[in-house]
């Protein structure tokens, strides 16, 4: 923790847009993926809500990954609403969940016409929100909490801080905070290791998934 060097976040109005490169293991280009996030101005200039979006296409020949998910959440970051709109492959799934942070529950309603209620904790976050929940709490110098996250189901997230180091990114040195965040639901047990960069934002700069054909690499684009 010493080595940390911590900074405090404000929160006027911005917005910002990061574009990554999704890697096979052998390092060829899989595909790409961007994260949005942007923060309106409320009532006496205060902080309003908070906008997200997730955008992958890493289609190969005879197999398409396309995703669009977007959430929205209050301005202390706890969930107001997430959509997902996914297809892998022949498997296409679209959902919409609403938050209700007062009776800690999420009501989940699918594309056919499926709907569930269930009991969430206090200030459930989805996982566009969490994100950025964790590079808040990383830019303050505090350990991001376990909590458990919603996306589609619910998720339990663990993020252990592994020090800080230098990594390359494209053909740049940058420095970096290495996390080991543990995912644990109905459809996810893995690992992945994500940097967060040392500039004010704390923003991703890499992350490693282990997965069945290996481990691919998301990079933060030049």
């Amino acid at each position: 923790m010493k080595a940390w060097v911590v900074f405090v976040v404000a929160l006027p109005a911005f917005a910002e847009s990061l574009h990554y490169n999704i890697n096979w293991p052998s390092g060829l280009g899989l595909g790409e993926a961007t994260i949005s996030a942007s923060q309106s101005q409320g009532i006496d200039k205060r902080p309003g809500d908070w906008k997200f979006s997730l955008d992958i296409d890493a289609s190969v020949p005879g197999f398409v990954i396309r995703e669009q998910d977007s959430s929205s959440a209050a301005p202390d970051l706890c969930s107001l609403r997430l959509n997902k709109n996914f297809t892998h492959g022949k498997k296409k799934s679209e959902e919409k969940i609403t938050f209700d942070q007062q009776k800690s529950s999420i009501t989940r309603e699918t594309a056919g016409g499926g709907k569930t209620d269930v009991q969430v904790s206090s200030c459930a976050r989805d996982a566009l929100t969490y994100l950025q929940f964790a590079r808040r709490e990383l830019a303050q110098g505090r350990i991001v909490p376990d909590q458990k996250v919603v996306f589609g189901a619910e998720y339990q997230v663990h993020m252990d801080f592994k020090g800080s180091q230098t990594i390359k990114v494209g053909d740049k040195n940058v420095e970096a905070d290495r996390t080991m965040v543990t995912i644990k639901g109905p459809s996810a047990d893995l690992t992945v290791e994500i940097f967060f960069g040392h500039d004010p934002a704390r923003t991703p700069v890499l992350a490693r998934l282990p997965l069945g054909l290996g481990t691919f690499s998301v990079e933060l684009a030049p």
